[in-house]
């Protein structure tokens, strides 16, 4: 994929990947076979949160909060892996660890070799995993960049290639600014992608990080976030919450730039409209509000979002129990099959409360 130029800091290493090419050799398989058990991590209060009173995840009785066939992985997290061993051997793994849904984020394997999109596709399939989604640039400075403003039609017949069933993108809407009339244009940019992607059986989405929740620079009272939201069509454009930056969003802009309080629940935006949310970013982070973003990343299970609550909430609503897909991830895990497996023991273990 091609670089991007981005106001937030947070945004450089996901919006410069170029199909996961380039990236470090991990450890060998053998070697991750024998990673750390699942964790039993217990979930604290979010710090610097608005609403959000968080408790423990209930184990062992009641209803599973993770609805089956519905976890699923972003690639991203596993991008070392891939570049070594290959898609398969990946795949062979996430199978094992019962995940059921994959989300790309490049469809080659770097170093490990040429792959074709039919034999990614049945690769996926053969280990029982469905392909739900890919992320791709929003637009670039390069005319032949693969990008959604560059290179729509390419973009989307991939996409179709591969059956996916959504078709995104996690940059941020800053393409014309920071401005409320330049994220009015951006929205104008995401309606006629959406509208393309429904043309072809598809939902075009935009996946978050911290800064979509800022304030616009010339209306500080507006957030970049609520333009978005009203700005594009419900029907065509749809959101993939990265809930761990979500609260990252939350704990850096609760207050505007005066200084007075401008309280947020990032749970809130889903509930109101839950049929703008088929996919989520399932991201753990510890508390620590000396760092400037609130929370240091950690694998999912051993931070303080409380997934028990959040998953439930969305799970709850009437014909919603089936409706979303949930995502594992992490950006730069210490071990990228330990993260996966343990995520995905975690997120299993979670039970409704009784």
């Amino acid at each position: 994929m091609s670089r991007f130029s981005q106001p937030d800091p947070e945004l450089g290493h996901r919006l410069s990947r170029r199909g996961m090419l380039g990236v470090a050799a991990g450890a060998t398989a053998a070697a991750l076979l024998g990673a750390a058990a699942p964790a039993n991590a217990a979930n604290a209060a979010a710090t610097g949160s608005a609403t959000p009173a968080t408790t423990s995840g209930t184990k062992g009785r009641g209803r599973p909060v993770l609805p089956p066939g519905r976890l699923g992985i972003q690639l991203y997290s596993l991008r070392d892996k891939v570049s070594t061993l290959g898609f398969g051997p990946v795949f062979a793994e996430l199978e094992r660890y019962g995940y059921d849904e994959v989300e790309f984020a490049g469809y080659t394997q770097g170093s490990a070799g040429p792959i074709t999109l039919a034999q990614l596709k049945r690769l996926a399939r053969n280990h029982g995993l469905n392909p739900i989604g890919s992320h791709v640039g929003y637009y670039s400075d390069d005319p032949n960049a693969y990008t959604f403003a560059q290179n729509l039609t390419k973009v989307l017949d991939d996409a179709q290639a591969l059956g996916l069933k959504h078709i995104g993108t996690a940059s941020g809407p800053f393409r014309y600014g920071s401005t409320v009339d330049a994220w009015k244009r951006a929205a104008e940019d995401f309606n006629t992608y959406g509208a393309a992607a429904r043309a072809r059986g598809m939902k075009f989405y935009q996946h978050n990080h911290s800064e979509e929740f800022s304030f616009a620079t010339d209306n500080p009272k507006v957030r970049l976030y609520d333009i978005l939201l009203k700005e594009t069509d419900p029907d065509l454009v749809h959101l993939e919450m990265d809930i761990y930056w979500a609260y990252v969003g939350q704990f850096r802009f609760s207050k505007r730039p005066d200084g007075t309080p401008a309280p947020f629940e990032p749970l809130n935006y889903v509930l109101r409209q839950p049929d703008r949310y088929p996919l989520f970013h399932v991201k753990d982070g510890e508390s620590d509000p000396s760092n400037p973003y609130g929370y240091n990343m950690t694998d999912v299970g051993d931070g303080d979002i409380d997934y028990q609550r959040f998953i439930s909430a969305v799970t709850r609503l009437r014909g919603h129990r089936l409706a979303h897909h949930w995502q594992a991830e992490h950006d730069n895990p210490a071990e990228s099959f330990t993260f996966a497996r343990r995520s995905s023991a975690h997120l299993h273990s979670l039970r409704e409360k009784c």
